[in-house]
């Protein structure tokens, strides 16, 4: 239990570092965050959440993308939908389907992958992630339209990623 306090306190630490760090160099928290858990993982060894916390991780993960994909869902104004539909429409279609073809393709002609994970890797590729895509915008000063568009794409490319990623 101890070490386990001790890795929350770790991330939560770091975290707020990331963040602090991003706020004075305008550059995006999550590149911040993302150096910082590669860096005190993989390349030091300093924290390993899967030896800390064993069969308690995935539950906690998996609680905690609930609660962002909860929080995403409460901020959605359903009213930019009606300005950015046909932009949106277009992209999660035809730019998944292009993206999802072209990723799987590349992952069995490229990469040597057997199909059905080339298929699985295309979909994977598809996926533009609401929780990546929404701080980047809040840090943009990018116009309203096509913010609004690159924010819904994100919401409905998840599910359809998914969906490409499982299918047979």
């Amino acid at each position: 239990m101890e070490e386990q306090a001790l890795v929350i306190a770790l991330v939560g630490v770091l975290g707020i570092g990331a963040q602090w760090l991003a706020w004075r160099t305008g550059w995006p928290a999550i590149v911040l965050m993302l150096a910082a858990g590669f860096l005190v993982g993989p390349v030091f060894g300093i924290m390993n959440p899967e030896h800390a916390f064993g069969e308690l991780l995935e539950p906690m993960v998996a609680i905690g993308v609930a609660l962002i994909l909860f929080e995403g869902g409460l901020s959605l104004d359903f009213r930019e939908l009606r300005h950015s539909g046909e932009a949106v429409w277009r992209i999660a279609t035809i730019g998944v389907v292009i993206g999802w073809a072209t990723g799987a393709a590349a992952g069995h002609f490229i990469a040597g992958l057997a199909w059905p994970v080339a298929i699985l890797f295309g979909g994977i590729l598809v996926v533009t992630g609401p929780t990546v895509v929404m701080p980047l915008l809040r840090q943009s000063s990018i116009q309203t339209r096509p913010a609004s568009i690159l924010k819904w794409e994100a919401i409905v490319n998840d599910p359809t990623g998914a969906l490409c990623a499982v299918m047979p």
